[in-house]
């Protein structure tokens, strides 16, 4: 089975943006459950955090298209978001820019019902979950209204939220 984000990121020429707005995704998932339990990753030992998905992210980056993550999180935050950030740094280190923006500032803010990825301003891959946050579905879209209310909702974020290597989990 194809990776619709893969492809996605493999056609990009200038942008990927990605808009996360859940505050726990698979609760399952391996290295949650390895983090939750005390695993951390270390920042000088490149070899034990570099992953397949941050060839892709460097490979992206290094021709030149810009790709911004940001995520819209509860305060207090959830473990999962803690994790998150706690595992952000290697996407950082490839080259993806990413910012947090607490739920009570984006309050104002027209958001599509999902998480997305807004490829060149074009494209949007929405991403649909469960209730406890496995994927279900995504769905290309390229009608100009949804792909305006997409590249909106993400500038608006984008332009609140905190860098990452500047936000502090509360």
């Amino acid at each position: 089975m194809t990776n619709p984000v893969l492809e996605g990121l493999a056609k990009a020429k200038e942008s990927a943006v990605h808009l996360e707005m859940r505050d726990a995704y698979q609760p399952n998932d391996p290295e949650f459950i390895a983090w939750q339990q005390g695993k951390r990753l270390d920042p000088a030992d490149r070899s034990s955090w570099w992953r397949p998905f941050l060839d892709v992210v460097s490979e992206v980056t290094g021709r030149g298209v810009v790709m911004q993550r940001a995520r819209i999180v509860s305060e207090p935050v959830t473990d999962y978001i803690r994790y998150e950030h706690d595992v952000t740094f290697p996407n950082v280190a490839a080259g993806e820019q990413v910012r947090w923006l607490p739920r009570r500032n984006a309050a104002d803010i027209a958001l599509p019902g999902t998480d997305f990825w807004l490829f060149d301003g074009e494209t949007v891959l929405f991403t649909y979950f469960s209730g406890i946050g496995e994927v279900v579905d995504r769905e290309w879209r390229t009608e100009p209204a949804v792909v305006d209310l997409v590249r909106s909702a993400f500038a608006s974020v984008w332009e609140r939220a905190t860098p990452h290597d500047e936000y502090r989990v509360r």
